[in-house]
């Protein structure tokens, strides 16, 4: 619908410009005889030159947006403006804040590290319905009492009745005396058992999961080369690696779970971060094609804004929904829904403001490589040449 709409303002605007040039021409000789005259001074091509720049604009004719005539200004949401906002010219403020997100994520894996479920370091989670509200701290001082430590406790916020409990691995003997001791502190109980890991296990299940993101990772990086080039598929995974960053980064920063969910729910960012990337990478390739004498920066900063709006509506559709998930969803949920929020964000973003300047970077370092190549060689002759 909005290109049929561009499409009829462009022939209106030619249609306009057709009339004002018919104004300006009465009095001269018409079209029709300028090329036949043409025609007989200069051959029929002048006459078909001369034609063909009158005929009609036909309907189905597909009408790109160039560097004359750039794509106007449109509202994201129906209220911010976009369409020329300059990405490119601040690239170097996208450079340090990504930088500095990635360091201070970096920072706290290496002095804090990541806080692994039990899917990951083996034991037991327990779900358990009390009769009345608890706390973590009454709940984590008894286990205190039976010798369990290195507990991870969450209290439902929504139904405060509720718990789920996860401690190291526990033998069937175990287990029992520390359910007795809860229900003589806390009255009636109402206990679940879920998953019971050993340790052997969860050490699988750190290889399998870091296997797995860099399986994934490749995978997108041969796929984009085919697709593309190889700069855009390295530029495209080196945005991934971005989001991967950042997302376990804040998730290390806030001492939050990390569980097999949040593996899920890292590839999954993955596979949208590439998706919003690649709509980017198609159109700079598009704009490409028909280059001419516009610079990089120009056609990358004039891509970047032509799928700006699709980007951040796309981005804010799947952001809604997720959030939705993390407000009324329960507490096994949330922190898997937490961590596709932070990747689509991050996703986005690195899309317009990482992946497209690193891309930008390597082609004009090519380029450059290329035009001073051709120099030398060029120079070569004329000096044997001059030697000569």
């Amino acid at each position: 619908m909005a290109r049929g709409k561009r499409k009829q303002q462009y022939r209106k605007q030619l249609e306009e410009k057709r009339r004002k040039a018919s104004a300006q021409a009465k009095g001269r000789p018409s079209v029709t005889e300028a090329a036949r005259v043409g025609a007989v001074g200069a051959g029929a091509g002048t006459a078909r030159a001369a034609a063909s720049s009158v005929s009609p604009v036909q309907d189905n004719v597909d009408i790109p947006w160039t560097a004359e005539r750039p794509q106007p200004v449109r509202r994201a949401f129906g209220v911010f403006k976009v369409g020329r906002i300059d990405f490119i010219g601040h690239r170097s403020w996208f450079y340090a804040f990504s930088g500095t997100l990635i360091l201070i994520g970096l920072v706290s894996l290496l002095f804090r590290g990541p806080n692994y479920s039990i899917d990951f370091t083996g034991g037991n989670a327990y779900t358990l319905r009390f009769s009345q509200p608890v706390a973590e701290d009454q709940l984590r001082a008894v286990l205190g009492q039976q010798g369990i430590s290195n507990v991870v406790i969450r209290v439902d916020r929504s139904d405060p009745d509720q718990a789920i409990v996860r401690t190291p691995y526990l033998d069937p003997e175990a287990e029992a005396k520390m359910l007795d001791t809860v229900k003589a502190r806390f009255g009636e109980v109402e206990a679940t058992s879920g998953d019971a890991v050993s340790p052997t296990i969860g050490g699988e299940l750190v290889r399998n999961a870091v296997i797995g993101t860099i399986l994934a990772c490749l995978g997108i990086l041969i796929y984009v080369a085919v697709r593309f080039e190889y700069r855009f598929a390295t530029a495209g995974v080196l945005a991934l690696v971005h989001d991967v960053l950042i997302t376990t980064g804040i998730f290390s920063l806030f001492h939050l779970e990390v569980d097999s969910a949040f593996i899920a729910a890292l590839l999954t960012i993955v596979g949208y971060s590439i998706n919003d990337t690649i709509v980017v990478f198609d159109r700079i390739r598009d704009n490409l094609k028909r280059r001419g004498k516009e610079t990089l920066e120009a056609l990358a900063n004039r891509s970047i804004n032509e799928t700006f709006v699709r980007s951040v509506n796309t981005s804010a559709t799947a952001f809604l929904a997720i959030t939705a998930i993390y407000l009324l969803g329960g507490a096994t949920t949330r922190n898997f829904a937490l961590a596709l929020m932070i990747g689509i964000f991050f996703g986005t973003y690195s899309s317009i403001c990482v992946a497209t300047p690193i891309w930008l970077w390597w082609r004009k370092r090519d380029e450059r490589v290329l035009a001073a190549s051709s120099s030398a060689a060029s120079s070569r002759p004329r000096a044997a040449r001059a030697r000569g």
